[in-house]
């Protein structure tokens, strides 16, 4: 009884077995069984036999621009051929494919990897290079998403910063280190903007983005200046330095918004200095009103403010009549 039983469970299974063929064919045409490794492999999510034959066949679809499938099989070779020769050029063309479908920070992301895993790599230039084009990308990049507006700034600072990190004297470490300063500056972080600029004068001091940074820290403390009304330190310490960039760079192309940014902020100071003899007026304390009125007409006698500054103490000298 027990040997008819299995006999009939054989019987059953062999049943089974041979409707699975009849009724998925199609499917199981797919599948192959090796031996060597006693399991069903589908040869569309396997490797080529070689890393070589693998990276030609993703170049294939990379150069139709299928960049899905060209993705997918650049991260076969990385995942089979992990040591291969082959295997950083794999990850960098993921970085292409992912930047191609503008999902720019997972390109960077896969960038990354190419230095993080293979240091001794000859795309390194390559990397470096998309990684600043790709925040360079984030900088303009501007997303609205139920209403609510995302930017890509945060993410460019990232990766400017990792660019610094991977080659500190590299051919785009300059660049990306005035980047960061112009895009905090963007962001109204005057400070951290100028921390950032000085740190363009103090490690880069011969490199192209030197003159500019002298500039941009001018601009900045121009900036900080626009929000104390009677303090003029800040708006002094502003024209100082962008006299100083005009005396060191007399013939750069700044030279005349330099000189613009003077005469703005020279008519703010006129304007500082009327609004507080029209607050001492308004304190009844002509007196003191006068004194701010003259040093308006005496120092800066062509502007706007030198006008108001007149009718202000014509019209206390009338009051005292």
């Amino acid at each position: 009884m027990e040997l008819l039983g299995k006999m009939a469970m054989m019987k059953k299974a062999c049943v089974t077995l041979i409707l699975f063929f009849l009724f998925s064919q199609t499917s199981f045409g797919y599948w192959i069984w090796t031996p060597e490794s006693k399991k069903w492999t589908n040869p569309k999510y396997a490797p080529k036999e070689s890393p070589q034959e693998q990276l030609k066949f993703a170049l294939g679809y990379l150069e139709i621009k299928d960049y899905e499938t060209a993705y997918n099989e650049f991260k076969k070779l990385v995942k089979y051929y992990p040591d291969a020769l082959e295997a950083p050029e794999a990850q960098f063309y993921m970085g292409r494919c992912l930047e191609e479908t503008g999902k720019f920070y997972e390109a960077f992301q896969a960038y990354q990897k190419v230095i993080d895993k293979y240091p001794f790599t000859e795309r390194t230039d390559d990397v470096l290079q998309q990684e600043y084009i790709l925040a360079q990308r984030l900088l303009d990049y501007r997303k609205n998403v139920a209403g609510i507006s995302f930017t890509g700034e945060n993410a460019a600072l990232e990766i400017f910063h990792k660019v610094i990190e991977n080659a500190p004297y590299g051919k785009y470490a300059a660049a990306s280190q005035y980047k960061i300063g112009l895009t905090l500056k963007a962001k109204g972080d005057f400070t951290e903007a100028t921390d950032e600029f000085q740190k363009v004068l103090d490690n880069y001091p011969t490199s192209e983005w030197a003159e500019p940074a002298k500039f941009q820290i001018a601009v900045c403390a121009a900036r900080s200046s626009l929000d104390a009304s009677y303090d003029q330190s800040m708006t002094q310490e502003a024209v100082d330095k962008f006299k100083v960039f005009l005396t060191t760079h007399p013939d750069a192309e700044l030279s005349d918004q330099a000189e613009q940014r003077i005469d703005e902020l020279r008519d703010k100071e006129a304007q500082s200095n009327y609004e507080v003899g029209l607050f001492y007026e308004k304190q009844k304390a002509p007196d003191s009103a006068k004194i701010y009125y003259q040093y308006v007409v005496d120092n800066y006698p062509s502007s706007a403010w030198a006008k108001k500054s007149v009718e202000r103490l014509q019209a206390l000298e009338e009051k005292k009549k």
